[in-house]
């Protein structure tokens, strides 16, 4: 008896924890086919929020960022986690049109676009609430779609993420103001905070993050910055210096992490209650 106890509780703990991971689900998207997760809590207000949530370059959507997840089921939204496409060097990510990519056929602006409306729609969410953030690779799509498509997204939240020169040169402002937050690290070797002018990194020449963070600035019209030091999130921290650029259409934010790396500096910041602590000041 006892051992069937056991055995149902077993079960239901596995059932469980099944049930907590997030959906897998396939379609076809201009010839290709594409993946991504999904989560969907279980008891939500009707007209809720989407956030997409974009990996890094290499990395893959399959378990990506379980405190998101949490977070998504604690706090009631619906979130989208896409899988970048393998590019010629057979590594996964988003098309930001790094040398390595040279020959990749995907159009992920268009993807993502869609993948949003199709949320919206299987899901009845609010349109008006629909957020993106991303790191790194993902980061660079944040900019990207922040340009190209800002009418979409209520707000965009970059870590680590990066505006290539081609942007710059080929879409001079965003077409539309859109709140924007960026965290980055001071010494970070792959997405230098000084940008790579001369492409010594290999990704392709990007320019600095004060300057891909005032393009943001400009676009929405801010008028003055606000800096100050965060707390400490503990002893062995490093140093967060957060800039606020307001008094324009849409508020912009700038994380300095003194000495941060490339990462999503959970030991510096709570990055994820952050970045949603952002996007629900906006709706």
């Amino acid at each position: 008896m006892r051992r069937l106890v056991f055995a149902i509780i077993a079960v239901f703990l596995c059932v469980s924890l099944y049930a907590q991971e997030p959906s897998y689900e396939k379609v076809r998207f201009q010839g290709y086919e594409r993946e991504y997760f999904v989560v969907v809590p279980d008891s939500i207000a009707a007209e809720r929020p989407l956030v997409v949530l974009l990996h890094g370059y290499g990395g893959s959507a399959r378990g990506y960022r379980p405190e998101m997840v949490d977070l998504a089921r604690k706090e009631g939204f619906v979130l989208c986690i896409p899988q970048g496409f393998k590019d010629p060097s057979g590594e996964c990510g988003w098309n930001v049109r790094y040398p390595n990519q040279e020959g990749l056929g995907t159009d992920d602006v268009a993807f993502v676009s869609f993948l949003v409306r199709k949320m919206c729609r299987k899901y009845g969410l609010n349109r008006d609430n629909v957020f993106l953030t991303g790191m790194s690779n993902g980061g660079e799509m944040c900019y990207i779609m922040a340009c190209e498509r800002p009418e979409m997204f209520r707000a965009i939240a970059s870590v680590a993420g990066l505006t290539m020169n081609w942007l710059v040169e080929e879409r001079p402002a965003p077409s539309k103001p859109v709140p924007f937050m960026e965290i980055h690290g001071t010494a970070d070797r792959v997405s230098m905070w000084n940008g790579d002018p001369e492409n010594t990194g290999g990704w392709g020449a990007y320019c600095s993050v004060p300057l891909a963070v005032g393009r943001i600035c400009a676009a929405n019209k801010c008028t003055y910055e606000v800096i100050e030091n965060l707390p400490l999130l503990k002893e062995s921290s490093r140093q967060i210096i957060l800039h606020r650029y307001l008094g324009g259409a849409a508020e912009v934010r700038l994380y300095e992490v003194a000495g941060g790396p490339h990462s999503w500096h959970l030991d510096d910041i709570d990055t994820v209650s952050e970045i949603w602590a952002f996007f629900k000041a906006q709706m």
